[in-house]
């Protein structure tokens, strides 16, 4: 059995040595990694040679999927680069705060999380980390603090997907209908409990996260020689005021409204709150802090995109180059700067909220699918209208007329796009189709009664942890987000897991679950292809093992202080819920 694990973790182990340990970038590490699951795949766990290749498939697919969404992400970055509308953004910003802590809370936090709320799928980041390379800052600070800022939303990221997707459907369908009807609930009502129960986690730990995300980027971005945290605790009541506006609203919709709502009613009611309150003059630090000189950042901060210099991004069309066929920067409204974005939160909204067109869009015609794969019992499928890239592609589509674009611009906007896609999709391809193959292990007639290599790991911890289990249920539900990259696709392979082990050890079950719904969206901070999919957006692909170096810390405050509330939870304070 020891060496069952040992042979389970072993892709990991390859990964933290190759990414974590040795910096190695992703296009290098993991087809290492993947030669590695294969291996474990075909000598340990018995997996046929077409098994090995469908599961890789899988996650080829995936990644086809996650893809799209980096592409669009990056063709409305590059058109309103070239539309002249980041100058317009930036000066809009100015207008509140200028100061780059302020920044971090309006956006690495309150945007982000509204567009978790919305689309999910690693969209925050890739939205939000070239809004804040835009705006000057450098790369790797970017996608630090627009990956930290929306962790809190994840677990109800894409309206409730991983939630309705990840807890509701599987429970329905594996044969624990029963146990939770003894409990007095249906699956459905169950679930609702395990959001609202995740939620209070979130509220009591992630009500932090603006701080959280500051503090990471003024210590390891500030000043080298004299790191500080003294810059953050100067912006410690706006943020801390910002996440209690958050959270409150958002733990009340968990309990009182809806699993699919919380991440986007916290977002819209604090976010509202918190901008009314800096205009009014309210927690505006008395000093102005920023980075420190571009001639001082060390080359891994920055990548192939220019940060903003004086309000523009560098790289795009400069004023006089804007006029001509385009809007002037200085000329354009706040709103016709903002406008492509907000056009696509409202196509994200209504396409996922609104039943007619959530279903029309998933119809078999706007899906691409591979059944039985090399004729296993494996399948995937790319929703291509579903996914937020499409609709990232719409708004910059929508936003040509908008500024008046030439062709000249237009074109030069998908070429840089196109131009930085290449070095993820190598890394993002044998990211997850290790991950598959990892989780489709057993899956294969034939395949150890131990289970796939992600649950061995999953069980080895229980048992070896026992009654203090509640302590590291979120842990392994992060485990699960960090290979997969998805808080869904974590709650799918455990949430069962988690409910039969809560049983076995007389724990509650919503408690128990609702931690590996916490950890499925913490896992994201060192999710591969997650911080992979950001650094492509922003230019800095190569530097994914410091992005999960550092990424670790709000990791493990988080996965500590979940644990500590469910021990406290399921042996004291509600040792008696289901």
């Amino acid at each position: 059995m020891v060496l069952e694990i040992v042979l389970a973790a072993l892709p990991l182990l390859v990964v933290a040595v190759l990414l974590v340990g040795l910096l190695w970038p992703a296009t290098r590490a993991m087809p290492i990694a993947w030669i590695v699951a294969l291996g474990v795949g075909f000598f340990a766990w018995n997996m046929p040679p077409d098994w090995l290749a469908a599961a890789s498939i899988v996650g080829v697919m995936t990644a086809l999927e996650i893809l799209w969404i980096v592409f669009g992400a990056l063709v409305l970055l590059y058109t309103l680069m070239q539309a002249g509308a980041f100058d317009r953004i930036n000066r809009g910003f100015a207008t509140i705060s200028d100061d780059r802590r302020v920044q971090i809370v309006l956006l690495g936090f309150f945007l982000a999380t509204f567009i978790e709320g919305a689309a999910g799928f690693g969209t925050p980041a890739a939205v939000v980390a070239p809004l804040l390379l835009g705006l000057g800052f450098p790369a790797l600070a970017a996608v630090i603090a627009a990956i930290i800022g929306h962790i809190i939303a994840v677990t109800y990221g894409a309206v409730g997907t991983p939630i309705i997707v990840g807890i509701q459907d599987p429970l329905a369908s594996t044969g624990f209908q029963d146990e939770i009807a003894q409990g007095g609930y249906s699956v459905a009502g169950y679930s609702e409990q395990v959001a609202a129960w995740a939620a209070t986690y979130h509220s009591l730990v992630g009500f932090v996260m603006p701080l959280f995300a500051v503090a990471m980027v003024v210590y390891f971005f500030g000043d080298r020689e004299e790191r500080s945290l003294s810059p953050a605790w100067e912006v410690a009541p706006l943020c801390l005021f910002s996440g209690i506006v958050f959270a409150i609203p958002y733990w009340l919709s968990a309990w009182f409204f809806t699993a699919e709502f919380p991440s986007l009613i916290g977002s819209m009611v604090g976010g509202a709150i918190v901008v009314s309150a800096l205009k009014a003059g309210y927690f505006l630090p008395e000093s102005h802090w920023d980075f420190p000189p571009r001639s001082e950042w060390p080359s891994h901060w920055v990548g192939t995109i220019e940060p903003g210099e004086n309000g523009a991004t560098t790289g795009g069309p400069d004023e006089a180059t804007v006029a001509d066929g385009g809007v002037v920067g200085s000329e354009m409204s706040l709103l016709r700067a903002w406008s492509p974005y907000v056009l696509l939160v409202v196509l994200l909204v209504i396409t996922r909220a609104i039943d007619p067109i959530s279903a029309f869009i998933q119809r078999p015609a706007f899906v691409i699918e591979w059944q039985e794969i090399l004729g296993t019992g494996l399948a995937n499928s790319i929703a291509w209208v579903n996914v937020p890239g499409f609709w990232l592609l719409v708004s910059a589509l929508i936003a040509i007329p908008i500024f008046g674009m030439s062709g000249d611009q237009v074109s030069a906007a998908w070429r840089e796009a196109a131009e930085k896609i290449v070095a993820p999709f190598i890394a993002l391809v044998f990211v997850i189709a290790m991950v598959q193959v990892m989780i489709n292990s057993a899956a294969h007639p034939g395949a150890p009664e131990a289970g796939s290599m992600i649950i061995v790991l999953a069980q080895a911890t229980a048992n070896a942890l026992g009654p203090i289990y509640p302590a590291v249920a979120a842990l392994i539900g992060a485990l699960g987000a960090a290979m997969a990259g998805s808080n869904t696709v974590s709650n799918i392979t455990f949430g069962g897991f988690q409910f039969e082990a809560a049983q076995q050890l007389g724990l509650p079950t919503q408690i128990i679950v609702g931690a590996q719904a916490v950890g499925g969206a913490i896992g994201n901070l060192v999710a591969i292809h997650n911080v992979v999919a950001a650094l492509a957006t922003v230019g800095l692909v190569g530097q994914e093992g410091r992005v999960m170096r550092l990424n670790l810390i709000p990791l493990v405050y988080y996965a500590i202080f979940v644990g500590f509330w469910a021990l406290l939870f399921s042996y004291v304070l509600f040792p008696g819920a289901f």
